[in-house]
């Protein structure tokens, strides 16, 4: 089995995170989010995974380290694709397309999700979907009395569904999609502009080939700071029993309520904290009330206190009760 995970996105609307940070690195509940992605696409999956390829865009030598040893961690082999300029989803996979053989997942890496299946690999292909409320900014399906995908429609303007379909694919034949992805590009087909993956498999299915959708337990976007402070508290949430965390080692007058995620070398003094809480290493907070929150790390709190936010690394604060999404580097006093 081989997992592409597209991931070269600007990430404009977790700005100012993704200023210094790749969107598919922020970290939730400890782990980046691509970290938690393969671990829980490893999980459904239940074989090894032999190669992933990571579709990124200009992120650096030290990005590319980091993805290269979290494939590692599952005892996969990694690789480093990169997207030069931003065609679409189905021109971003084919970047991967040596990786295009045999069983083949693909992962958008602003997605994480909740299940409790073992993939079914008898089938041509699997669409994972949700019912969303708006369905204009998402690909959908439609499906026939069989469970059979009928129809793949991109960000539809009049609505013909509101099964959207979430970032992840399953492929029997990898080198089959190859071709399919080829053919649009080389026959400069695009929709909307770009190279869509939805025309690809509309091809494919034209010609024979049976889709099926999958359902997911629970759906987490990470799409923006607000959706992303909610996945942290759902991924603390329904993995509670790695995040049990004792108030008493960090002295008097610090009461923590979990699940909460403590990094290493973080120093609580006169705080309360969670539930729903995660803070990165090396940061010290003091005088505070933390709740459903994100802290990266190496940041120094005081005398602040807030909930539902996302704070960034090195960030310095000292503050009066609000909500706040907060960049790298920054400092109010």
């Amino acid at each position: 089995m081989n997992l592409i995970i597209p991931m070269a996105g600007m990430g404009k609307r977790m700005r100012p995170h993704t200023l210094t940070t790749p969107k598919p690195l922020l970290k939730v509940a400890g782990k980046s989010i691509v970290h938690w992605l393969i671990e829980d696409i490893s999980n459904v999956c239940g074989e090894k995974i032999n190669e992933i390829g990571f579709v990124i865009g200009d992120f650096g030598k030290e990005t590319e380290t980091e993805l290269l040893n979290i494939a590692e961690g599952i005892g996969a082999n990694g690789k480093i694709f990169h997207q030069e300029t931003a065609e679409g989803t189905g021109h971003a996979i084919l970047c991967a397309k040596e990786c295009l053989k045999g069983d083949v997942i693909v992962a958008f890496a602003d997605t994480l999700f909740r299940a409790d299946f073992n993939l079914d690999k008898s089938k041509d292909g699997v669409i994972w979907v949700e019912r969303v409320e708006d369905p204009s900014a998402f690909g959908v399906v439609k499906y026939d009395e069989n469970n059979v995908i009928t129809e793949f429609i991109e960000k539809p303007q009049e609505f013909v569904s509101d099964l959207a379909i979430i970032g992840i694919y399953y492929f029997k034949d990898g080198e089959n999609l190859r071709n399919e992805l080829q053919y649009l590009i080389d026959n400069d087909i695009r929709e909307k502009g770009e190279f869509q993956l939805t025309n690809a498999m509309e091809s494919m299915k034209n010609k024979g080939l049976q889709f099926v959708p999958g359902k997911v337990n629970e759906w987490l976007d990470c799409g923006n700071y607000a959706a992303t402070v909610h996945t942290n508290q759902r991924v603390l949430a329904n993995k509670s029993d790695l995040f049990k965390t004792d108030s008493q080692k960090f002295g008097k007058n610090v009461t923590i309520h979990p699940p909460c995620f403590i990094g290493e070398g973080v120093s609580l003094k006169n705080c309360e904290i969670g539930p729903f809480v995660s803070i990165g290493k090396e940061s010290t907070i003091e005088n505070s009330v933390i709740r459903n929150t994100i802290i990266q790390d190496n940041c120094e709190l005081t005398n602040f206190n807030c909930e539902n936010s996302m704070i960034g690394n090195h960030v310095c604060l000292s503050g009066n009760p609000k909500e706040y999404s907060i960049g790298d580097y920054t400092v109010m006093k």
